[in-house]
């Protein structure tokens, strides 16, 4: 004798019925837009426009950004160092020439303003020539405020290089330069797509070489160190997708 649970399943899905919890697939759906939507309202993604940076924004930044660069100038300058970009050009002419880094820096800066009116928005061109000023008065305004007497020439390559990378990060997030360099750097990659942080390397390279017609060979060794230090902040930081604010 054969047995009928042999014949037939225990168990039939066929024969179960639709429990009245199911979620339907328009019900699915319906979820699914709402918790989207909920999702969208607290959290930018990479799929959704971020927030534009209000004024008072903007202006915090300024003062943080510009800040940073100027007190890395501080150190760089106290160790007898350069940098990369405008802030390394400007240490070393105030090496060899009796006017202030900070000066120096807008004077330098000139040529490269009138660049970024013509290949930059205008807003980009405005906001660079604020931080640019920003800088020159951060830098008259420093010596009130804090004096470096001793520094380890080491510790100042890296610090102040992390930090004037951070306050031109700073800065580039709220769509402005410090000048200089910075500009054509910015361009090249908004334009060309090619990496900030990397065109910067090639062209710290020339200040360095440059500089060691002036500068003792370990001195620019640190010095390349602390132009490392500010390009690292930018390749690891500023580069498409890590950052979607306005």
């Amino acid at each position: 004798m054969t047995s009928s649970c042999a014949e037939r399943p225990f168990f039939d899905a066929g024969d179960a019925p639709t429990p009245e919890f199911a979620v339907t697939e328009d019900v699915a759906e319906d979820v699914t837009e709402d918790v989207t939507e909920d999702v969208t309202e607290d959290v930018t993604t990479p799929y959704a426009p971020g927030l534009r940076h209000t004024i008072a924004e903007d202006v915090y930044a300024f003062l943080i950004g510009c800040s940073l660069i100027v007190m890395g100038l501080v150190c760089l300058h106290k160790a007898g160092l350069v940098t990369g970009g405008m802030a390394g050009i400007a240490l070393l002419l105030s090496y060899l020439v009796p006017i202030s880094p900070g000066m120096l820096f807008t004077l330098i800066n000139i040529p490269f303003l009138a660049f970024a009116l013509r290949a930059m928005s205008p807003a980009f061109a405005v906001k660079t020539m604020i931080a640019s000023c920003g800088v020159t008065l951060f830098a008259g305004l420093m010596p009130r405020v804090i004096t470096v007497s001793q520094i380890d020439p080491l510790f100042a390559a890296l610090f102040a290089g992390t930090i004037i990378g951070l306050g031109i990060l700073c800065l580039a997030r709220h769509q402005a330069g410090v000048g200089g360099t910075g500009i054509v750097t910015l361009w090249l990659q908004k334009t060309r797509g090619i990496n900030a942080g990397r065109v910067q390397i090639s062209i710290d390279i020339v200040i360095m070489a440059i500089s060691a017609l002036f500068l003792p060979a370990h001195k620019i060794l640190l010095s390349l160190l602390s132009a490392a230090a500010t390009s690292g902040i930018l390749i690891v930081y500023h580069r498409p997708g890590r950052y979607i604010g306005h």
